[in-house]
């Protein structure tokens, strides 16, 4: 039965990372050959607001029209009130800032600058370091917590091996989502900003929590039972396996409703993580446990 296969016995696991690799590989190569498309929290920008003072119940995307219109892609607009819109863009110089606000003049109805400020680049440097030690500090955080919760497995087996194992699987998940976006950016110019950053630090959770799963019912069944550690492992993966189809299965669903009804300001945050919880719970069955169970493979318990 499905259920009872041995999932992670040595004829099997090579064919869990080989379908790892084929999807990994592509992302890589996007990352060196492309890197990200930044948007404007990692790259600078322009922020602006602007009333219209003749106009009641302005209609955003007419606004977004324009700026389309102008050249300026990837426009974040969002109003805030009737009359009234806030604007965040890449880089707009004055020039074309003046011919912008005369487009919106003639094509929408009489403006007035409330804000305009610049973002530059030496902010926005700043911006990526702390984005990046997030990452960082989540991922260091995690190897000592798992580490210390499973202190207590008997002895051949090490938890710190238990924290690095999950960390791998989750680097798996991470390399994922930012090669898929790595492409969409290329071809789609889809950027990646804080949004993109507080997704990958959720999938980060939510496959550290699917992972934790697992290996608690390993520490259980290692009280319990006798045998290789390969062994222990297939019955705890298959214990447990409902409870984290079951789960993903909820979050999955949540996010496909979002991401067809939520609208366009969060859509590629949502790809972002309906991406990550699927790879996420892929890698916490079939990465993290069989790269525990290989190192510790000819461990008797």
């Amino acid at each position: 039965a499905f259920w009872n296969t041995d999932w992670i016995e040595t004829k099997r696991w090579k064919i869990w990372f080989i379908i790892s690799a084929i999807i990994i590989i592509p992302g890589i190569a996007s990352l060196f050959a492309w890197g990200l498309n930044p948007g404007i929290d990692f790259s600078g920008g322009t922020l602006m607001e602007i009333q219209f003072t003749e106009k009641d119940n302005i209609d955003v995307n007419q606004v977004r029209d324009v700026f389309l219109e102008k050249g300026i892609n990837n426009p974040q607009i969002s109003l805030t009130d009737s009359k009234t819109f806030m604007s965040r863009s890449h880089l707009i110089d004055n020039e074309k800032y003046k011919d912008l606000v005369k487009t919106l003049d003639e094509k929408i109805g009489k403006t007035k600058e409330l804000k305009l400020e610049t973002v530059g680049p030496t902010v926005s440097r700043d911006l990526i370091k702390k984005a990046v030690l997030a990452v960082i500090f989540a991922l260091i955080g995690i190897v000592l917590y798992i580490a210390w919760a499973f202190r207590s497995v008997p002895k051949p087996l090490s938890s710190w091996k238990f924290g690095v194992s999950a960390i791998l699987a989750l680097v798996h998940d991470v390399l994922l989502v930012v090669g898929i976006f790595s492409i969409l950016g290329h071809f789609f110019k889809v950027e990646v900003d804080n949004l993109f950053i507080t997704a990958v630090l959720t999938v980060i959770g939510f496959s550290t929590h699917d992972t934790i799963v697992v290996f608690d019912r390993i520490r259980e069944n290692l009280r319990t039972s006798s045998g290789n550690l390969t062994d222990i492992a297939n019955k705890s993966i298959a214990e447990t396996m409902n409870r984290s189809l079951n789960t993903s299965a909820t979050v999955f669903l949540t996010l496909l409703a979002l991401l067809i009804f939520g609208g366009q300001s969060i859509f590629w945050f949502v790809l972002a993580l309906l991406v990550g919880i699927v790879t996420g719970t892929y890698s916490s069955i079939f990465n993290a446990s069989v790269i525990m169970v290989l190192w510790h493979r000819k461990a008797k318990i």
